[in-house]
């Protein structure tokens, strides 16, 4: 069983410092590549949170978000502060201009008021030092563990592509062993046409015909692509089958740059229309297997 890079858990805990959340999304990376956001005093668990991602996530592009939130009933049942040093100083501020104006009414509460920035909420930060770090490893660990569930759910639903496009090739592998014989006898017949048709008769030196056939025949064979091209498919279905406890992504895109190569020996060597297109259809297909395993952990 295989697991794409493509994943999204969370998991979040009510604490007395406020609601503590962890957001984690993966996307498909050569390597293992985390972004780690955290907030204002957190930077000191970063490491700590690579290393307890780390056994759930072999790679892909890692985007991790922890947040502090405060709970919203008590957000809503707390009072704004008061900035007093701000109040007074506007008061000071108006006074002066009451009196460079020449305004007899005297600066009252309701002008200071109406100042919004004398009053502030109270600073969410201030709590968000008390969040343990056993409370974020926990939540970490809960959040990957859901990225490596949906991982797994999109990893069948891309193995089951991966064989699809593995039974093309095999069908395609007995069509091209089909066809190479037929090429040897159409050149055999046509070798001897040419040559009746060259000495206005129909004497034609069988022997050195059967040569120059067998010269064809040892240039042609694809018996040894064919056969090579079966074993990278065999053992491509066997890591396709294999335990899903360690990454195959890579694995597999090395069984596939060797498909390649077999299908261009293949069309290089074809000397036929039908395995020459047979071989373009091998190359889609293993152009298909590549596009999906990218996304293979």
């Amino acid at each position: 069983m295989i697991r794409s890079m493509t994943g999204f858990g969370e998991a979040e805990e009510a604490t007395a410092a406020g609601v503590v959340r962890v957001e984690i999304k993966t996307v498909n990376h050569r390597f293992f590549n985390a972004n780690i956001r955290t907030p204002t005093g957190f930077d000191r668990l970063e490491g700590d949170i690579q290393s307890w991602l780390r056994p759930f996530l072999s790679r892909g592009h890692v985007t991790y978000t922890l947040s502090i939130g405060r709970d919203t009933t008590e957000a809503n049942d707390t009072l704004p502060e008061l900035d007093l040093e701000r109040a007074k100083r506007y008061g000071e501020l108006l006074e002066t201009l009451r009196r460079e104006l020449g305004i007899e009414a005297p600066v009252d509460l309701s002008h200071i008021s109406r100042f919004g920035e004398i009053f502030r909420a109270p600073d969410p930060g201030s709590a968000s030092v008390q969040v343990e770090g056993e409370v974020v490893r926990r939540l970490t660990e809960a959040a990957a563990a859901e990225v490596v569930e949906l991982r797994e759910a999109e990893g069948a639903r891309l193995q089951r592509d991966l064989e699809e496009h593995l039974q093309a090739i095999d069908e395609a592998l007995v069509r091209v062993e089909a066809q190479a014989p037929e090429r040897l006898v159409a050149e055999r017949d046509r070798l001897r046409a040419a040559v009746a048709e060259l000495t206005d008769t129909h004497a034609v030196d069988e022997d050195r015909l059967a040569r120059e056939i067998a010269y064809l025949a040892e240039k042609w064979d694809l018996n040894e692509e064919v056969v090579r091209f079966r074993s990278h498919v065999e053992l491509f279905h066997e890591t396709l089958q294999a335990d899903a406890s360690e990454p195959v992504g890579k694995r597999l895109g090395f069984l596939i740059q060797e498909m390649n190569r077999e299908a261009n020996t293949i069309g290089s060597k074809a000397n036929d229309a039908q395995i020459s297109q047979t071989a373009v259809a091998l190359k889609e297909d293993v152009e298909r297997l590549r596009e999906q395993v990218e996304n293979v952990e």
